[in-house]
């Protein structure tokens, strides 16, 4: 049962390897690369997940990103709090960040990114894009 929020350790990502932030959602986005790979919010920490990577993060009691629209109406994301645990834990912590980049890198919206970034590209050089 997480006992409070941790305070926010950037010694966590050692074991990762590099992590920078950008301001959003009245927080940090947490990139690794151009995926983004958590959120962090009043201290707190959130992974990216997707429905086998959450079932970790809800065996050990951990709950979504939420935050509230302008109409007052509440939007969970595919963001979970890190286990308290895992703030003593740098080793094991980078594999839960590890699995959150594997999913970002994967997730629909990164696809796209890609497939924007390789049509680009291809421009550049003259070819056309192949139709779908």
């Amino acid at each position: 049962m997480p006992s409070g929020p941790q305070p926010f350790r950037p010694d966590l990502f050692a074991f990762f390897g590099n992590v920078y932030a950008k301001r959003m959602f009245g927080g940090y986005g947490l990139f690794a690369g151009d995926a983004m790979i958590g959120i962090l919010h009043d201290d707190l920490i959130y992974l990216k997940t997707n429905e086998r990577t959450r079932r970790a993060f809800v065996e050990e009691g951990m709950k979504p990103f939420v935050y509230r629209k302008r109409t007052g109406e509440e939007v969970a994301l595919f963001y979970y709090q890190i286990p308290e645990r895992l703030c003593d834990e740098p080793e094991e912590f980078a594999q839960w960040v590890r699995r959150a980049q594997a999913v970002a890198e994967n997730s629909p919206s990164s696809m796209r990114r890609k497939r924007r970034v390789l049509t680009k590209a291809k421009r550049r050089m003259g070819k056309k894009p192949a139709r779908r």
